[in-house]
């Protein structure tokens, strides 16, 4: 099961565009010079959904306002040395402090914000570590007058579903536009939403069908040696979950794994939804391959600002891994709002963090429009996206075969440039464009994974399955470098593609639909799945 958000990676910070501000919204003094925040604004708003008023003035709204980094692409060039295994610089990572000495705003820089929405009768929230995201709140019309646009209510083409959006791009004075980069939270029209893959009955050892812990290890060569135990993993949600269900699972499995821990930012995510069972596999799936590991499920509200100030939550936790089972297209996004997700990203990777994220459940057709597109966050090339197949083990749980699953998200970017890393497999069908997935694990729901949920078992696919099948491993790669004093995995991707296919189920068979399973890297699998053992002695080289 994969759950959807959507899309950016190595892209610059946007540029500032003068704007002429309608009188009614100018709030600075007249003479002002006032920029548009460029690319905050919904694509194809007014071609595909129809205006049908204004938010009312008093509707109190959140907002995550994001600033870009300074030095240009000296945070860039960091990463790429600090996640380059060949580099002196490999493993070195920032602090918290060190980050936002070297890469955050000023402090003076953040009072001048604080202090220009405070003047509009905004109300500002949290600061958070790196100096780079700001919450605020306030009414439509505050917001409005802030910002420099107007918020109106619509109602989509497509799917008759309402929602609430800025007309154009949000405009800031001129001293103060230059810092920001996104203004999350002026549309709620697009909702990270998970894709339920059909639960299915198989003939296959777990309660209800589908692969056990036991399966899921053997398959991927997990040596019993290596538990997760001393190990953290996040897991970013926009549902909740029964620990009722969670505790039904391990005791059947005898994993004896600590409960997880739930960390609420904005509030949470509100009452039980449909997701729950996303959330519920998410953590079963980790349990089952590092089943000693510390969870902590990060829950935050279903919008472009609780987005990303949930990710950002998890940066600031220090957690070192990250599993991302809910996104969307890249194309439902707005640029900024990609912009501005990526550098939290990018913030991670510098702190020695990794995220592994679902590549999507509809093929090379992500948008569902009859063309070829990615899902967003696994496009960004600060995540390794992982895609899916269908594994078969023997009856002693041993590998025995695998095959591209024809579900798994697969394709080019049409946001990011090729990142360096990925050059040396670069096809002509990604066009110069980043290339999905990077890697893949077990998604098929013919079987799945065994789960427990809303009260019964259940066999339950998708790329939600195989991210946290990543982030398992990359948990038991974490235990076993602390052992050997070195350093975290952080961002894995430059040192997966060094790799080579060392370490890896390289899988020739199988289709996505525009793209098919070819020998090494891939549309449909990318270099495949992992064999544990290999290729953890291969990355400790």
């Amino acid at each position: 099961m994969k759950s959807r958000l959507k899309l950016l990676g190595l892209v610059a910070a946007p540029a500032l565009v003068t704007a002429v501000v309608p009188a009614a919204f100018a709030a600075d003094a007249p003479h002002t010079a006032r920029a548009a925040v460029a690319g905050d604004v919904l694509p194809g708003l007014k071609h595909d959904a129809a205006r049908t008023g204004k938010v009312a003035a008093g509707k109190r709204i959140s907002v995550a306002i994001s600033l870009t980094p300074r030095g240009g692409t000296a945070l860039d060039t960091f990463v790429a040395k600090v996640s380059d295994p060949h580099s002196a610089s490999y493993g070195h990572y920032l602090t918290k402090s060190q980050f936002a000495a070297r890469f955050g705003r000023t402090d003076a820089e953040v009072r001048q914000l604080k202090d220009y929405l405070r003047s509009q009768g905004v109300t500002v929230g949290k600061v958070h570590s790196g100096n780079l995201l700001v919450d605020a709140s306030g009414t439509a019309a505050q917001l409005q007058k802030a910002f420099g646009t107007r918020l109106s209510t619509w109602k989509d083409a497509t799917t008759g579903r309402s929602f609430y959006a800025n007309d154009s791009a949000p405009t800031l004075p001129a001293s103060l536009a230059s810092l920001v980069s996104d203004v999350a939270g002026l549309n709620n029209r697009v909702q990270l939403h998970h894709q339920a893959t059909p639960h299915t009955v198989s003939p296959h050892d777990g309660p209800g069908g589908g692969y056990t812990p036991a399966q899921l290890k053997g398959g991927y060569n997990v040596s019993s040696t290596y538990t997760g135990s001393g190990q953290k993993i996040a897991l970013i949600e926009f549902d909740g979950f029964q620990q009722s269900n969670i505790t039904k699972y391990d005791t059947n499995y005898s994993l004896g794994s600590p409960t997880p821990a739930v960390s609420k930012v904005d509030g949470g995510s509100g009452s039980l939804g449909d997701g729950q069972v996303e959330v519920e596999l998410d953590i079963e799936v980790l349990h089952a391959i590092a089943p000693k590991a510390n969870v902590t499920v990060f829950e935050g509200p279903n919008s472009d600002a609780g987005e990303v100030d949930t990710y950002q939550a998890i940066v600031d936790s220090g957690i070192p891994t990250t599993s991302i089972s809910w996104g969307a297209a890249e194309s439902a996004r707005t640029t900024s709002n990609i912009n501005a997700v990526d550098a939290v990203f990018k913030t991670g990777a510098a702190e020695g963090l990794g995220f592994y994220a679902a590549s999507g459940d509809d093929g090379s057709d992500d948008a569902g429009d009859g063309g070829t597109s990615v899902d967003y966050p696994a496009s960004d090339p600060y995540v390794t996206g992982v895609g899916g197949t269908k594994l078969t083990v023997t009856s002693a749980n041993a590998f025995s075969k695998e095959v591209a699953w024809s579900g798994g998200g697969g394709g080019k970017s049409s946001v990011f440039k090729i990142p360096s890393w990925q050059t040396a497999v670069q096809k002509s069908a990604g066009g110069g464009y980043r290339q999905v997935p990077d890697v893949s694990a077990h998604a098929n729901p013919s079987p799945g994974v065994s789960i427990y949920s809303q009260g019964s078992w259940s066999s339950v696919g998708g790329t939600s399955a195989a991210a946290p099948e990543w982030a398992a491993f990359a948990a038991l790669y974490n235990q076993q470098a602390a052992a050997k004093g070195k350093a975290n995995l952080g961002f894995a991707n430059p040192a997966l593609y060094a790799a080579s296919g060392t370490g890896f189920h390289d899988i020739t068979s199988g289709s996505n639909g525009a793209y098919s399973a070819a020998t090494g890297w891939d549309f449909t699998t990318g270099w495949g799945s992992y064999n544990s053992t290999t290729l953890a002695t291969k990355l400790l080289g």
